[in-house]
């Protein structure tokens, strides 16, 4: 499928919409991540690395607000490969299931998925579901890459808790999100860098304008702090900051395990070792 350059807001809208995932958004929606947040093909890419470390035999790894699926081929292609490294038949032990509330995004990651010349035995099934909805049950792999933050505030504890409670012991949450600060010179000094970064990726100060107005009632960022505090609160033992660039961060959060679930862990990592 064609990835089409993001030039949405390339001419003046005087009534400007409220940004929404429509058909649009999901035509351009590669060319606009790519150019719109600093890191982001690493980002994707550690995810899937992380996922394969952390994932357990017989579990789901949920990618929430999946969009295109990027987090899911990535979640996909590193657990194949890490199967083949230890010579595994249990490729169909893992299950991967990419949710998001957009039927356009649903539509074209399916498309992604049926042209995929690389075929995997651990599948990806698509769901179009609101997050508020989903039940997580027996999760070892949590990710959530630019989501939360379009989730309503007031809605956030309740789904962080409902993803500590459907974690396995010893499973992992990673929660990428654009952030602000409490210290305001830090916070325009960030914001200045992030814009300078778009209009260093062709983006103009029009389109940035006009961007930023349409995501203002949409995306809300929290701090890296009240983040940190919802983690805890939910259950998790602890959250570490492992990717950062201006306003932008990945956390991996993770859930205590159990003494059976930390010599399971103790096997794998000798195994992987061999």
């Amino acid at each position: 499928m064609d990835n089409k350059r993001d030039s949405l807001y390339s001419t003046t809208c005087p009534n400007q919409a409220d940004f929404s995932f429509d058909e649009s958004v999901a035509a351009v929606f590669p060319d606009m991540l790519a150019r719109s947040i600093p890191g982001y093909a690493g980002i994707i890419a550690q995810t899937g690395l992380l996922a394969a470390r952390f994932a357990q035999t017989g579990t789901t790894l949920y990618d929430l607000g999946c969009s295109l699926g990027a987090t899911s081929l990535a979640m996909q292609t590193a657990l194949a490969e890490k199967q083949r490294n230890l010579n595994s038949v249990l490729e169909e032990s893992y299950r991967i299931l990419a949710v998001d509330s957009s039927a356009a995004m649903i539509a074209r990651c399916q498309s992604i998925l049926d042209q995929r010349a690389f075929k995997s035995s651990i599948p990806i099934q698509l769901l179009e579901t609101d997050l508020e909805q989903l039940p997580i049950r027996n999760a070892s792999v949590v990710a959530m890459n630019f989501t939360l933050q379009f989730v309503k505030p007031d809605k956030r504890d309740a789904l962080m808790q409902r993803i500590a409670d459907g974690l396995q012991p010893g499973g992992v949450l990673i929660l990428s999100e654009k952030i602000c600060f409490c210290n305001d010179d830090v916070d325009r000094l960030f914001i200045e860098m992030y814009h300078a970064y778009k209009k260093a990726n062709g983006y103009s100060d029009l389109e940035i304008s006009q961007k930023r107005t349409a995501l203002e009632n949409v995306l809300v960022p929290d701090t890296l702090e009240q983040h940190e505090r919802r983690l805890q609160q939910s259950g998790f033992s602890s959250c570490h900051v492992w990717f950062q660039c201006f306003n932008f961060i990945s956390l991996i959060a993770f859930k205590r395990p159990s003494s059976e679930s930390i010599e399971s862990l103790d096997k794998s990592v000798r195994d992987s070792a061999r």
